[in-house]
């Protein structure tokens, strides 16, 4: 892909592809989120994390093709916007930033906190403002930084879990010397479905968390050496994805009843305390660090990305498509300044309130999955099993949004996202007179790049 001085960015293979997007999926949402989830189903969530898999994959693939078919810098947002019209890539690209910026403010508290469990004394703020000009640093040193970070966390991040699953196998076969090996298998509809399936349902948006992501990786497809790669370089990440995260899971679940678990604590922290390991709590902490800086700088990847398409499009200020010593400076800037405000919010808000406006970004991050699926249908030719996963996807995802109604702690993020919708809803609405002005223009115009030249 050529930046608009003419220099080239690396471009990736497809198992390079994959490891980008192993990086930008595993992080707090799986390692800690996971642990709602069980409250919420109990043995069961192995099956949302499964239909999660699924879903996610179906939604995947038709970004892919669609990116086969026609490669953009705009991912999602310009084959929304090519499908319905104008008013679909501008809603999706705002609603996409914001729930980008929220989810990237808990993040750098979430950040923050796990490294006080070191550093108990030193203020919440200092950490955040550290971990997001460390973020920013990597972002602007171009895609040979970023690449290699985000690789080296990636396989850090599934070593973790991979150690955890070995030590699980050491426990439960004895081997581990101390503490009791299979706690409970579950043998009765009652047993497996603890809560019924209103506990199954709002478990869904927990297992959606842990693979979500897929549109950064449209953001990076387009650096593909073969652009037909992309479908299996997705294949294979979902694969070794959904293989160790339904399978770590499993053991957890296997050494702990469901009931014990707390939603303040991994569960694979939990399932191994019993074994009295000394480092295990320092080493989870560093994985928890790990994985959510790599998720946070892939968040703001896409942001600035995003951002830039925006501008582009004249769906936002045209300065923040300018480049200043062939970067995209305006939109880097324009986007840090809005992560100091989400860490400040972060940290001043009641932790219960902050939580539902991250629940109804993830929300909203569905809600743009539907654009995908549909402009999918849209601008494809669709075989008769194309149509099949389309509309399977579709069910899955409007499944996880609904099951949110079901329990009273996504219940309140679930109109939370509803609001934010409404209310670019409404602003959308209201850009009509000025794209009456400004009508598209065709586009043959270089696209800016994200990062400086290689």
């Amino acid at each position: 892909m050529k930046s608009t001085s003419g220099k080239i960015e690396k471009q990736l293979s497809w198992w390079q592809l994959s490891l980008l997007g192993v990086a930008c999926t595993i992080g707090t949402g799986f390692f800690l989120g996971s642990s709602i989830a069980i409250s919420m189903a109990g043995p069961s969530v192995v099956f949302a994390f499964f239909l999660a898999a699924v879903g996610t994959y179906f939604v995947y693939e038709a970004l892919a093709k669609m990116t086969i078919a026609d490669p953009q810098s705009g991912s999602f947002r310009t084959y929304a916007k090519k499908a319905y019209g104008r008013w679909a890539g501008f809603s999706t690209g705002w609603v996409y930033w914001l729930s980008e910026l929220l989810i990237m403010g808990s993040q750098l508290t979430a950040l923050s906190i796990f490294s006080k469990f070191w550093f108990p004394n030193i203020p919440l703020w200092i950490f955040a403002c550290g971990y997001a000009v460390l973020a920013i640093l990597v972002i602007v040193t171009g895609t040979k930084t970023f690449d290699r970070i985000e690789n080296l966390l990636a396989v850090l991040k599934v070593a973790a879990i991979l150690m955890f699953i070995i030590l699980a196998i050491l426990g439960i076969s004895g081997l581990l010397g101390e503490g009791e090996g299979i706690t409970t298998i579950p043998r009765t509809y009652g047993g497996l479905f603890p809560n019924g399936i209103t506990g199954l349902l709002p478990a869904l948006i927990f297992g959606f968390y842990g693979f979500a992501g897929i549109e950064i990786i449209g953001l990076l497809a387009i650096r593909l050496k073969n652009m037909n790669d992309v479908t299996k370089s997705g294949k294979a990440m979902f694969f070794l994805l959904a293989i160790i995260y339904i399978t770590a899971i499993s053991l957890a679940l296997l050494m702990v009843p469901w009931e014990n678990f707390s939603t303040d604590k991994s569960p694979f922290v939990k399932a191994l305390d019993k074994y009295n390991i000394a480092f295990i709590p320092h080493v989870f902490n560093g994985v928890f660090i790990i994985a959510g800086f790599s998720t946070m700088v892939a968040s703001l990847f896409a942001m600035i990305k995003i951002l830039i398409s925006l501008a582009e499009d004249r769906d936002a200020p045209a300065f923040l498509s300018k480049k200043v010593k062939n970067m995209a400076l305006p939109a880097i800037g324009l986007t840090s300044a809005s992560i100091v405000v989400a860490i400040v919010l972060s940290i001043v808000m009641p932790d219960s309130i902050y939580e539902y406006f991250t629940t109804a970004a993830g929300l909203m991050l569905l809600y743009n999955w539907f654009f995908i699926i549909g402009s999918y249908g849209r601008l494809h030719e669709l075989t008769t099993m194309d149509k099949v996963k389309r509309w399977s996807g579709f069910t899955i995802v409007l499944v996880a949004i609904i099951g949110t109604a079901f329990h009273q702690t996504s219940r309140p993020g679930l109109y939370v996202s509803l609001l934010f919708i409404l209310i670019i809803g409404i602003i959308t609405f209201m850009m009509r007179s000025w794209w009456k002005k400004h009508p598209d223009e065709p586009d043959n115009k270089q696209r800016t790049s994200l990062f400086k030249k290689v």
